[in-house]
């Protein structure tokens, strides 16, 4: 099947358009809020301890907290993104980031376990279609050559916020208490947002977007068809539930980390955190890294790059499950490093790949619908599963588990080769 869908005019109408220094204006905010998002995220991850001594919470319930934002996220994710489609890009994403941002500051002022649980499945709600909607703004701005890498580096930027946030969570949580952590993250994303507010014109950025208030509704594909075009192939659909279940592997690893080298290596929380946040800097890295390789490598080649990406998700496996049998030392976390730079190499070519098969119209909700998968196929159930098998077996051991995910991603992948006979 062929995968080819002809370049659109919205680079060419963007360099007529917007300038290429408001172009990067736009990514520097929009990259700032993901920033954010994940900040906001995973800051939780670097106080478990303190809450769990706090609370007396089990592993399951702290895995719980963790995973109700992603389980939101990806419940949301598809109906939310298409309303950004037909109201207009620009303004939800200011919409979604002042909920996300109100809310961690609620999380900041909870009392107990029910309170914090519902502010982050707020946290959850605010998020839900960031990601795609900001990605599809990007994707539509910059030259489509550039796709695989513009898509990687922006989705780093969840793991670079992952890093800030654990890291500088651990830092105020160790000196003032686990509650300013989340007050730390909501200033950051309240002053971004204003920010946001004053520089992105919906004026000059919706008309290079597939989704505007401005639109006609004659313009906007119905339904049907969106659902229709959102699983056109079974290659699509491979590559739907493939990313999904490699980034089970990053939902157990970045909940868990702080707290296994507390636990494990007897490390406290602010040494923790900080540790912690340079192995999801690993992440961060490989992110953007294995998007490049793939657009140089697999340019013209579907096949070429789902094959790269298989090889990817193998390494993660490979590393990862030699790191959890080996003695805890700097060998395992040499090992650590190495799982988690492999470990989203995935998200940029899984995104490429989406925007190459589906109508630029629709780009919002495909990227919607390849997050639904991420968060219902990996992160969420990766932080909840791993806490549930932690309270029974231990957390060294659940998380020996985790690499079976990307062995499983691996061989839907190339279930998906299949149906790319006729490419490269």
């Amino acid at each position: 099947m062929a995968l080819n869908i002809p370049e659109t005019a919205s680079y060419q109408g963007a360099q007529q358009r917007l300038s290429r220094g408001y172009i990067w204006v736009i990514f520097a905010l929009t990259f700032g809020l993901i920033l954010s998002d994940y900040m906001s995220r995973q800051v939780l991850n670097a106080v478990f301890p303190q809450i769990k001594a706090e609370w007396g919470l089990s592993d399951t319930q702290l895995g719980t907290l963790s995973g109700i934002v992603s389980l939101a996220v990806g419940l949301l994710a598809f109906p939310l993104s298409l309303a950004a489609d037909r109201w207009g890009r620009v303004r939800s994403v200011i919409v979604m980031a002042a909920l996300w941002s109100v809310a961690t500051l609620l999380c900041g002022l909870s009392h107990n376990y029910f309170t914090l649980l519902s502010a982050r499945f707020l946290v959850g709600v605010g998020e839900a279609a960031y990601a795609s909607v900001g990605v599809a703004i990007l994707i539509s701005i910059f030259p489509p050559r550039y796709t695989s890498t513009v898509t990687g580096a922006f989705m780093a930027g969840g793991m670079v916020g992952s890093v800030m946030g654990i890291g500088m969570g651990g830092a105020l949580a160790s000196h003032f208490g686990w509650r300013s952590a989340f007050v730390g993250m909501a200033v950051y994303g309240i002053v971004l947002t204003l920010l946001y507010m004053l520089v992105a014109s919906p004026s000059r950025i919706e008309g290079e977007t597939g989704g505007s208030a401005g639109n006609h509704s004659s313009a906007r594909p119905p339904v049907k068809r969106v659902l229709r075009d959102l699983f056109s192939s079974p290659a699509l659909i491979c590559v739907y539930i493939g990313s999904g279940l490699q980034l089970f592997i990053n939902g157990g690893m970045l909940a868990w980390l702080p707290s296994f080298l507390n636990r494990a290596y007897d490390m406290p929380l602010s040494q923790a955190g900080g540790v912690a946040a340079i192995f999801v800097l690993c992440g961060a890295c490989g992110m953007p890294l294995c998007g490049a390789l793939v657009d140089r490598v697999g340019r013209d080649s579907p096949r070429r790059k789902m094959f790269l990406t298989i090889a990817f998700n193998l390494a993660c496996a490979i590393l990862l499950l030699t790191a959890f049998q080996l003695p805890t030392g700097i060998t395992q976390l040499v090992f650590i490093a190495l799982g988690l730079f492999f470990s989203a190499g995935i998200v940029g070519p899984s995104g490429a790949m989406v925007a190459k098969l589906t109508p630029k119209a629709i780009h919002s909700t495909a990227m919607a619908t390849l997050a639904l998968a991420f968060n219902i196929l990996g992160l969420a159930p990766g932080s909840i599963v791993t806490g549930a098998l932690a309270d029974r077996l231990g957390l060294a051991p659940a998380l020996q588990l985790l690499p079976i995910a990307g062995i499983a991603s691996a061989v839907v992948l190339l279930i998906g080769v299949r149906y790319m006979r006729g490419n490269k």
